[in-house]
Formats: structure tokens, sequence, C-alpha cells
């Protein structure tokens, strides 16, 4: 009687499953079809692998895959290790106050919409009246204002600052939460045996919580080329910033421009069961890599 009370609580998060995530992934054949919207699904006609063939035959492809994969890369090298060096540094805070407001100002961000979090990046950035560049004016670093949301060179460090300052916060959570998780015994012995903070950070909570970011790891390289959607979306200008797309066209926001504003749904449906495909081959292969390296796997 009381496992099937745990499992009746699991019966609505698995219907939703179903409805909202298995049952419409029958649309994605019309990849294999040239769809019709009139036509409908069923009726219209099967043309096999031509607009997977059109993908790899287009010119944008290797603007497209490069940049997913330069912006995939860098958000995993810079912006993942950010929540779990903060959640280091919120667990020597001592001062319960002062831990509950920087926890506080971190996670605030991550409720906020990319649509406002681009509006303050566009204010902050702007040429009449950004505060980036009244500052920079000021302390003589720069002789004029800079238009940096035009100019390619500056785009990933502003999407990757936006990112990093938006869900910092929010993906501490769970470092927080396996840090809390840490017998104390642990560090009182390594105390005993004259460990410093630093010391007991690299030799207890580390490694303590290893399992946890191994985990994070392999689904943040199972998601690899979801280089991002709403923050690359907002902070081109819904991609009407044209001297940003040859660094900011991924194949997210490739899908949304070819798919949606195009009207070529199956074209996008072949470049998005691309993309889902690499995804599961990447997620599978650090998943095999972890457990036979470290043995923590999702498997």
């Amino acid at each position: 009687m009381r496992q099937w009370d745990l499992q009746s609580m699991v019966l609505p998060g698995f219907i939703c499953l179903i409805l909202f995530s298995y049952i419409p992934m029958y649309g994605v054949i019309i990849a294999f079809k040239e769809f019709d919207i009139f036509q409908g699904i069923g009726a219209s006609p099967w043309v096999g692998f031509y607009h997977f063939n059109l993908f790899f035959e287009s010119p944008e492809l290797n603007m497209v895959m490069r940049n997913t994969i330069i912006i995939s890369t860098l958000k995993l090298v810079l912006i993942f290790p950010a929540p779990i060096i903060l959640a280091l540094l919120l667990n020597e805070i001592r001062h319960n106050g002062f831990k509950r407001f920087i926890q506080t100002a971190t996670y605030l961000p991550h409720f906020i919409s990319w649509v406002i979090v681009s509006g303050l990046v566009f204010s902050l950035l702007s040429v009449e009246s950004g505060s980036l560049n009244y500052l920079l004016e000021k302390l003589g670093i720069i002789d004029k204002p800079i238009n940096w949301l035009s100019m390619p060179k500056y785009f990933y460090s502003i999407l990757l600052s936006a990112s990093m300052w938006k869900e910092i916060g929010f993906s501490s959570i769970v470092y927080l939460a396996a840090i809390a998780g840490i017998n104390p015994g642990l560090y009182e012995a390594a105390e005993i045996d004259g460990a410093g903070r630093f010391r007991k950070m690299f030799s207890v909570t580390l490694p303590c919580i290893a399992p946890v970011v191994i985990i994070f790891l392999i689904l943040s390289i199972g998601n690899l080329l979801s280089a991002g959607f709403e923050d690359i979306l907002t902070l081109t200008n819904n991609g009407k910033n044209g001297t940003l797309t040859n660094v900011a066209e991924v194949l997210d926001t490739y899908v949304y421009r070819v798919g949606l504003s195009e009207q070529r749904y199956s074209f996008a449906t072949a470049v998005g069961l691309f993309k889902s495909i690499i995804n599961v081959v990447l997620l599978v292969a650090a998943n095999t890599i972890a457990k036979r390296v470290g043995g923590n796997s999702l498997w």
C-alpha cells in the first residue's frame, strides 16, 4: 500500500511526460516529408532524407556549426564551473546575514526573463547613455563611446557575461545542497590533521560533491549543441542585428529563422532532429567515459 502511494505521486508527472514529450514526437516524421500545412502530416508526400541533404549542402552549414560549437564550448568551459566555485565560496562564509544576501542577489536574476535581461544589457551598453561607456570615458580608457553590440568581437563576452550573471546563483543551489550533505566528521578529521580552510575545500568538499559535478557535466555535454536560443535571439534584437549574424547564428536560432520565419517546417525539423541525434550520441559517449574513468554515470 505504501509503495502504491509513492508511485501514485509519480503518475501525474508521468502522464504529462507522455502527453507533452512523447506524443508530439509523432511530428518528427515531417523531417522526412514535404510538409503541407493544408494536407496535414499524414497526407504530405514522403521525400526521405532530402531535407537533411539540403542542410548538409547549405552554404550556411559551416557558419552555423562553427558558432554553435564555439558558444557551446565557451559556456561549458567558463559557465559550467562558475556555480561550483560560487557554492564553494558561499560555504566558506560564516556570517549568515551576508551569506543570505549573496544567495538572494545571485538567485534573483534567474527569475528575470531574457527579454528584460537583454533590455538591461542594451541600456548598460548604449552608445548615448550607457553606463559602461560613461565609466570608461571618465577613467580615460576610451576616447569616445563604443557601440558594443554592433561589433562581433565583443559578442561572445557580452553573451557569456549575461548568461553567467543570470544563472550562476540558481545553478549553485544543487551544489550547495550536495555540500550540506557532507558528513561534518570529515571536516573534523581534516582539522585534526592540521588542514586549513583551503585544504578542507580541496580535500573534503570537492571530492564529496564530485559525483554530482560529474552528473551535471555529463548532462551539459549531452546538451552541447544546444548553444542557446532566448539569450542569443534577444541580444541580437530578434536576429535583426545583421552585423552579429556571422558570430551569433546557431542551430536553434537557425531552426527558428528557417522554420517559422520562412515557413520551411520540414527543413527546420530535419535540422532540429540532426541536433538531437548528435546530442544523444554525445550524452552516451560522455556517460560511458565517465563510467569507465570515475565510476559515476547516469545509468
